[in-house]
């Protein structure tokens, strides 16, 4: 029985720790009045991109850690190519999911204005 205690609060905290990135993504609603890179896209980047595209080592020198490096990939059109999946584009996160509609959503809007870095 006490096996099967420490199992249940071992699998809550697991849980509770799934939901660490919620914040970027609430199911709820999709605010993108504002849209800025320092606010809005940054954060959704370095939860889900600068794991791997960051450093020296990124891959294939894809570095997402500043604004220079992403607006490159903004300029050279695949940043949203590869988030939404796009035919043609190498889907990201790889073997992850696709950002959601939110996310998604918030780059398409601040990439639209010009991408400044604001």
């Amino acid at each position: 029985m006490k096996y099967l205690a420490i199992l249940l609060i071992l699998a809550a905290f697991i849980q509770g720790c799934y939901y660490d990135k919620q914040f970027l993504d609430p199911s709820t609603s999709c605010d993108t009045a504002i849209v800025t890179y320092s606010g809005s896209v940054s954060p959704v980047l370095t939860a889900f991109c600068t794991g791997c595209h960051s450093g020296a080592n990124a891959p294939l020198g894809i570095n997402l850690d500043s604004y220079t490096g992403v607006k490159l990939q903004v300029s050279n059109g695949k940043l949203l190519g590869v988030v939404t999946h796009s035919s043609g584009f190498s889907p990201m996160p790889k073997n992850g999911n696709k950002l959601s509609d939110c996310n998604i959503a918030k780059i398409r809007k601040w990439m639209t204005a010009g991408a400044p870095n604001n």
